[in-house]
């Protein structure tokens, strides 16, 4: 995961990650506060991923001076998330022996969740159901745990990748994150390949017949354009040849045309 973060230029952010994956959760749920911090949880969540939450949890921690009363407040353990910064630093360390650069890339969430899906594609789970999944590569079946940051996200991502699995009465994936379908394509090829679904053919079937529709329409004002223009050059040649004045010499065919006289006439008989 760091490796191809260092790619990515995002490895202050999965640094975080895999130091705050190798402790237990740092969440607590004492008896009779469940809803109090169920409440104060839900304020770190990050939509779409329970390992960005980890990351949001830490680094707020982290600008509140590391304080365990803070801690306390939140519902969050002290004792947890002191385990997570010494294996941080540790791991920075070593980063530093194998010329790994440690550099941010901000609020681009998409490059972390993109550094955690190299990771964990052997982990990725494709849609069954509402909070149902079933492994793509052994087809268990497993489901978004209640105290997920994507339960009850309002939509169901189609892919997920996980750290783990619990095994209870159910299979529930810890540790949650979406990914692209064609992050799984690019970076586990022998395992995946990218097909069209058939949401994805009907959304391209409807955007051809829209820009049919749109080339027909430009086609339409285009001839509509050309007739317009070829009406405006025939009225010019109209009005232009109505401007040019008549030759002289017309002949007014009203005035009868007069016999031409004749040199010789024929001579009067005399009594014979």
């Amino acid at each position: 995961m760091l490796l191809f973060a260092d790619e990515l230029e995002c490895t202050a952010e999965v640094l975080i990650v895999v130091s705050m994956l190798s402790v237990p959760s740092v969440f607590f749920r004492p008896k009779g506060r469940e809803e109090e911090s169920d409440t104060a949880r839900e304020r770190f969540f990050v939509p779409e991923s329970d390992h960005l939450t980890l990351l949001n949890t830490y680094r707020q921690w982290k600008q509140n001076d590391y304080s365990s009363s803070w801690c306390t407040k939140h519902f969050v353990h002290a004792k947890g998330l002191n385990k997570a910064r010494e294996v941080h630093a540790q791991l920075l360390e070593i980063m530093g022996t194998q010329k790994l650069t440690h550099v941010s890339c901000g609020t681009s969430w998409d490059l972390v969740r993109k550094a955690i899906c190299s990771a964990y594609f052997c982990n990725s789970a494709h849609i069954k159901g509402i909070g149902e999944y079933i492994n793509m590569l052994t087809s268990i079946p497993c489901n978004l745990h209640p105290s997920s940051a994507l339960f009850g996200l309002g939509y169901t991502p189609d892919f997920v990748v996980y750290h783990e699995l619990i095994m209870t009465q159910r299979e529930y994936m810890r540790s949650v994150t979406a990914v692209e379908g064609e992050w799984l394509a690019e970076l586990g090829p022998m395992f995946f390949s990218v097909k069209e679904s058939y949401k994805s053919r009907l959304q391209k079937r409807k955007k051809e017949k829209q820009d049919q529709q749109h080339m027909d329409w430009e086609m339409e004002q285009e001839q509509d354009r050309q007739e317009k223009e070829a009406a405006a050059a025939a009225m010019k040649l109209a009005r232009e040849e109505a401007a040019t004045p008549r030759h002289a010499g017309i002949i007014d065919m009203t005035t009868p045309l007069r016999p031409a006289n004749r040199n010789s006439r024929t001579p009067r008989r005399v009594g014979l």
